[in-house]
């Protein structure tokens, strides 16, 4: 009997148009032949960069009620892994935290990814109790962390202009495994995503492109844990991430698009052919003490 991959539990915004949030994600892990259970945050007839819309936000009691019957769920068991990014309010991060240990009690491997969406190069754009609730009740809780270089920022309170002092808040804050999106290149005219564990200081770059549209750290954090569930290596899992975002980016560019296309570019996310420039770092605990 073939076993089934277990299934994974996406928590984050959903758009009737585009491929951001609950979107991208559970079209990646799907296509990369993962069942997902999705939990919309929040419903917008598209993303809010496009302009004002309307927003369906769900009530703090109704969301906790749902989250009751995930775990009471009688399917439960299949659930290996918890994927968790926008939310529209600060009770939401708190229940996810509630599911996310009750799972771990029944599961004590469960993966848990926190994608700490919630601010860019222009500081938060959710409202900073939620930020905060994110921060204190999910981001210990995590197995995985995926900020971009202004989330972690804002997370640890520090200002993150070289790759060095990236790991080392990286290192502070907390979860076992952090891949840290808009890190410093290395490379000129590229961007990068940097990935620190306990013993590995790896750096992915691509070339930047310029006015991306939305999604792509959505995108990344499930295409990574779609390949860390896989059993693939660390390092080839985030060289294959890292390839299958830019190259899904790089041709929607192409293309003029203003929404990633994944309908089109599924075989991007299965098997990229974008060239990944791959670098190790000086992991921040590898100093030498005298």
């Amino acid at each position: 009997m073939v076993e089934t991959p277990g299934a994974v539990i996406v928590i984050s915004s959903h758009v009737v148009r585009g491929s951001v949030g609950n979107r991208a994600a559970v079209f990646a892990l799907e296509t990369l032949g993962f069942p997902v259970w999705a939990l919309p945050t929040v419903v917008l007839p598209w993303h809010p960069g496009h302009g004002r819309s309307t927003r369906i936000l769900f009530a703090e009691e109704e969301f906790d009620r749902v989250i009751d019957d995930l775990i009471a769920a009688p399917w439960i068991g299949e659930v290996k892994a918890v994927l968790s990014g926008y939310f529209g309010h600060p009770g939401q991060p708190r229940a996810v935290a509630r599911l996310v240990r009750a799972l771990r009690e029944k599961n004590p491997d469960l993966v848990y990814v926190c994608d700490p969406v919630m601010g860019d190069l222009g500081g938060l754009y959710i409202a900073q109790a939620t930020a905060e609730a994110i921060r204190d009740d999910l981001i210990p809780l995590a197995s995985l962390a995926t900020p971009n270089r202004y989330e972690l920022a804002w997370l640890s309170g520090a200002a993150l202009e070289t790759n060095a002092v990236i790991m080392e808040a990286a290192v502070a804050l907390g979860p076992a495994r952090m891949l840290v999106t808009s890190a410093v290149p290395m490379m000129a005219g590229g961007t990068g995503n940097l990935y620190l564990t306990g013993k590995l200081a790896l750096l992915a770059e691509h070339r930047l492109i310029d006015n991306p549209p939305k999604g792509l750290g959505d995108l990344l954090a499930a295409v990574f844990l779609a390949r860390l569930l896989s059993g693939v290596g660390e390092e080839k899992a985030l060289q294959l991430a890292t390839a299958s975002v830019y190259e899904v980016l790089a041709r929607t560019a192409k293309r003029g698009g203003d929404e990633l296309a994944l309908e089109t570019d599924a075989a991007s996310l299965s098997t990229p052919m974008a060239m990944v420039q791959l670098r190790r770092l000086i992991h921040p605990l590898q100093t030498v003490r005298r």
